[in-house]
């Protein structure tokens, strides 16, 4: 199963791009659905809302009067508190029991208006952001729902802000034209990713990459990516990771690099490391099957246990070495040291591209001719830690 986060503020069009992703083939689960479920008429949710805000947001027939209830808790932060706190345990619990029904092939997409807000988005694999701007926003909401431009103002100002929406996208979907243009970008999405991203976890399977070793020059979304990816890994593997860090080159600001992003997670031992990479699959990645080692500065090679890249749309290789072994914290070492040390940035990168240019049929063979220059690297690196008392 592959599940996907989809969020958006209020009036972005979260609805367009949920219904067009149901008739694409996946099964939708509506957080604002089920909001309304957990809160009808002789449930124990409505009497746990009025015990706590009182009879005036019910109507005459007992039904929770929606609009009364809003003024309260969208111009309260406190008070917004209280009714989460009541609502999203029961909707987190009606959301698991679809979840489960939707079956092991399933593509489920929850659509959760409050994703980045309750700090969900470490749970979903991949997190789609529908968007449009403010304006636009505030339009819709007065014309199509019918709000003052007061009160939707409030709502809007009392959602994550755009770039804490943009910090957790993976995706980030604009729907501020015609419905049209928007289901072109969806119908893509699926085709693209999300369907061979469902098909890669099913089968185990890590998504193609180049046979060859490509360098792309620094994306300054790298380091978000990143933390993106290490708290999914976090989360996946629990209180069995010692840490979990953002290595390699994409790691270092400025560094031209293979677009894959490398994730380091240590644990205790080998038997965890293979446990873990197995329980990746939570994160998007799945475990890379045959045997894996390190070879240290020593020339000593080292097991360790790899996961990969389900998502077609996101090349990760995920390192997951035991505490004994050094290579964990050489990895930290050359990511510190090339952060301090813009020169040396500047010759590692063209290195590479003098590397990746030379002839070769496989990425190893790049990844090879590049060790002399590395182990060099960590000695010059060894020396700066010692005399800034760099530790990992």
């Amino acid at each position: 199963m592959l599940r996907v986060g989809l969020t958006g503020g209020i009036g972005a069009g979260k609805s367009v791009v949920a219904r067009r992703l149901t008739e694409r083939g996946a099964t939708v689960i509506d957080a604002d659905v089920l909001a309304r479920e957990v809160v009808e008429r002789g449930t124990p949710g409505l009497e746990a809302v009025v015990a706590e805000f009182g009879a005036q947001v019910l109507t005459p027939d007992g039904a929770l009067d929606r609009p009364a209830l809003g003024k309260i808790v969208f111009a309260d932060d406190e008070r917004r508190r209280a009714l989460n706190a009541i609502v999203h345990p029961l909707v987190a619990g009606r959301r698991q029991e679809l979840v489960a029904r939707a079956g092991a092939n399933a593509v489920v997409v929850e659509d959760i208006p409050l994703l980045v807000e309750n700090g969900l988005t470490s749970g979903f694999p991949l997190v789609l952001v529908v968007h449009a701007p403010e304006d636009t926003r505030l339009r819709r909401l007065v014309a199509d729902r019918g709000m003052t431009e007061t009160d939707a103002l409030a709502r809007i100002r009392a959602q994550a802000t755009d770039d804490q929406r943009r910090a957790a996208a993976d995706v980030w979907i604009d729907n501020s034209g015609d419905v049209a243009a928007t289901y072109a970008v969806v119908d893509r999405l699926w085709e693209r990713r999300l369907r061979p991203f469902a098909a890669n976890l099913r089968a185990g399977t890590r998504a193609p990459r180049p046979a060859h070793a490509i360098i792309a020059d620094p994306d300054p979304t790298w380091a978000e990516q990143g933390r993106r990816l290490v708290e999914r890994v976090r989360r996946a593997a629990g209180d069995r990771a010692v840490r979990v860090d953002h290595t390699g080159s994409t790691s270092v600001p400025g560094l031209a690099a293979k677009d894959v992003v490398d994730l380091q997670v240590v644990v205790e031992d080998l038997p965890t490391a293979a446990a873990v990479a197995d329980d990746l699959v939570e994160a998007g990645l799945v475990r890379a099957p045959d045997r894996w080692w390190d070879v240290d500065r020593d020339g000593v090679e080292r097991d360790k246990a790899m996961a990969c890249n389900a998502d077609p749309g996101r090349a990760v290789n995920c390192h997951i070495r035991q505490r004994s072994s050094p290579a964990w914290r050489d990895g930290l070492l050359l990511r510190d040291w090339l952060r301090a040390h813009a020169d040396a940035v500047d010759e590692y990168a063209a290195l590479k591209r003098e590397l990746a240019a030379r002839p070769h049929d496989s990425v190893d063979v790049y990844a090879q001719t590049k060790t002399p220059w590395i182990n060099e690297a960590l000695a010059r690196a060894e020396e700066w830690a010692e005399r800034t008392g760099w530790r990992p």
